[in-house]
């Protein structure tokens, strides 16, 4: 299994929007390929009459790259070669999606820090709970 791991930024405390911005571009430079779904192998059986894989239960295998776009269903057709590269990118896919979560928190907290500042509050107000 690939994964790939999204280097944190030295000091959260003082970073600004700017700083956020450029962490996330350079982490998603190394999110390539990308696909949102997920891969799966299904076993069908064929069309044809009398077929001896169908007959003796091993079937047809292939793979599905599968998801939604929108609110309605896809499933997609992936040779096996591609397989691997497919598998691939829907990691990638999951691991931008994290990505996209942890920079919005992130940008968040950065914001509310430069709102507290300029209106002269002081203290720390970044507080999300569960972060």
């Amino acid at each position: 299994m690939h994964r790939c791991y999204i280097t944190p930024m030295r000091s959260r405390r003082s970073e600004n929007p700017e700083q956020i911005r450029r962490w996330f571009l350079r982490n998603i430079e190394k999110l390539w390929p990308l696909a949102l779904g997920s891969l799966s192998l299904r076993k069908s059986p064929c069309i044809r009459k009398n077929c001896s894989a169908c007959a003796s239960g091993k079937g047809h295998s292939s793979y599905a790259l599968s998801g939604y776009r929108g609110n309605k269903r896809f499933s997609v057709y992936v040779p096996a070669e591609l397989a691997p590269e497919i598998q691939k990118a829907v990691e990638n896919g999951r691991s931008l999606e994290d990505l996209i979560k942890m920079a919005g928190i992130r940008y968040l907290k950065a914001r509310k820090r430069e709102r507290s500042l300029r209106k002269g509050y002081g203290g720390n107000s970044t507080t999300i709970r569960g972060i």
